[in-house]
């Protein structure tokens, strides 16, 4: 059926991975996982993002060097796949000389062919948090609205590209639905920030400032600025710059990002795309953040989760359960232990595990074989999901998968088969019925609960009862 090329924002290595990253990489699991299913050649890329200010002060902070404090968050960010298991078929890190830098340099040489890079003198505010330069209208009270910090002063010679050239080019690109942005609300919001006109962009910083990072071309006494290194990972790591092997994947299927990504990847990113020679991405999907008891993350407060500590005590599918269920990829949502405990327990100990057990504990009680029932009831849910991930509503999925647990749980209790002989065609019929919908339920749920799935599979192959989520 072809390919689909699907990528996460790349992480900051400035401190280990929190529930926040673990999120968006779950959210771009289930999409590879759910073309995959579909017969897509997916292609699942994730990675982190290492150069930078941000780097080199954190790393200064705990008395390291910037490679030393990257290698040892890249490890925690590339753990992730194993806790949560997560199906990305490759990890960049914009660190990697033989694999990013090529790529990063050859962007850079084809914006200078097309004219659109130039020498400038240049002062004002820099956000360290943010890694980008900032405008007076950014801030609320003189500081960065998301790290609540004072932005720099900077006054320094610089290389710049020429965004304010592209601006009516990617505002009809966007309003053609030509570079799709979804949801609505982030597609009107760049569009506001667009139509007066975007300006030109610092692409570098002076090497005696900010060394750590990729040498300009011809000119090693700059450091290529964030846009042109970190964006250019969605290429550089199949192929560009070293070989050809990116023109299989290119142009990329969905960019998945977060709210404060909007305006790097709806303007910066395909400008240059478009200076290179380049097609645009086909659409991006930019998804809301995750708070804790009401309240931002912050070291300050002290709320930050990490994955690694819940998945520990909870098990992944229960942590993935919760980040797609309980977390609308269209709005802040909200993480608490109290909310996690009472979805783990109504949707997953009581509701599908309880469903399984009951229905294997009464398969083993005959020779029973799966008998094809609920055919439109399944037909139903398999549409309700295809609607629901062609706008990257996951909660939406999950409660139409859960609307056949339910339905489960009505036939057992109408039917009432443990009062039936184990050795009548009722019975047969009846158990057959339920196991050949629970097998569904876990094909339904593979892209999902990836675990799950197989357990329950093997538990329906071979009727043996099993617990999938232990009661807390």
């Amino acid at each position: 059926m072809g390919k689909f090329y699907v990528t996460t924002a790349i992480d900051y290595v400035n401190g280990p991975p929190h529930i926040g990253h673990a999120i968006q990489k779950v959210w771009a699991d289930v999409i590879a996982r759910f073309y995959r299913q579909k017969g897509f050649n997916a292609w699942f890329l994730t990675g982190t993002d290492e150069h930078g200010a941000s780097v080199v002060r954190a790393a200064e902070k705990l008395n390291k060097t910037p490679k030393e404090l990257a290698d040892e968050n890249a490890v925690k960010f590339k753990g992730l796949r194993e806790i949560l298991n997560l199906s990305w078929d490759d990890f960049i890190r914009t660190s990697d000389k033989k694999r990013h830098w090529p790529g990063a340099e050859l962007m850079w040489r084809k914006l200078v062919e097309s004219g659109n890079i130039y020498k400038k003198h240049y002062r004002g505010l820099y956000c360290v948090g943010h890694e980008a330069f900032v405008t007076a209208k950014d801030l609320i009270g003189g500081k960065c609205t998301l790290h609540g910090t004072e932005p720099e002063i900077i006054d320094e010679e610089n290389y710049f590209f020429r965004l304010s050239k592209y601006s009516k080019e990617i505002e009809s690109r966007i309003k053609n639905n030509k570079l799709k942005v979804m949801p609505n609300s982030r597609r009107n919001e760049i569009l506001s920030f667009i139509k007066n006109g975007l300006e030109d962009v610092s692409f570098s910083r002076p090497a005696k400032d900010i060394s750590w990072g990729i040498p300009v071309p011809n000119d090693p006494s700059h450091t290529m600025y964030v846009w042109c290194d970190a964006l250019t990972n969605y290429l550089s790591a199949i192929g560009y710059g070293r070989n050809d092997s990116w023109k299989k994947w290119w142009p990329c299927d969905l960019h998945i990002l977060g709210k404060d990504n909007l305006r790097f990847h709806a303007a910066i990113w395909p400008s240059m795309l478009l200076s290179a020679g380049l097609s645009l991405p086909r659409a991006l999907f930019v998804h809301s953040f995750i708070n804790v008891n009401g309240q931002k993350m912050s070291k300050t407060i002290g709320n930050i989760i990490s994955p690694y500590d819940l998945v520990k005590k909870y098990g992944t599918d229960a942590v993935r359960y919760y980040f797609l269920r309980e977390i609308s990829s269209y709005e802040d949502g909200d993480f608490t232990y109290e909310k996690f405990e009472e979805r783990y327990n109504a949707d997953l100990a009581k509701g599908l595990g309880n469903l399984v057990s009951r229905i294997l504990t009464l398969a083993q009680k005959s020779d029973v074989k799966e008998v094809k029932s609920f055919k439109s009831e399944i037909k139903t849910t398999e549409k309700n999901i295809e609607k629901a991930m062609s706008e990257f509503k996951f909660n939406d999925a999950l409660v139409a998968i859960w609307q056949l647990v339910a339905l489960g749980d009505k036939y057992v209790d109408g039917k009432k088969p443990w009062a039936l002989s184990s050795d009548s065609e009722e019975f047969k019929k009846t158990v057959g019925s339920l196991l050949f919908l629970i097998s569904e339920i876990g094909k339904l749920l593979k892209p999902f609960l990836p675990g799950t799935s197989e357990k329950i599979a093997e538990f329906a192959e071979n009727k043996k009862s099993g617990t999938l989520f232990p009661r807390l």
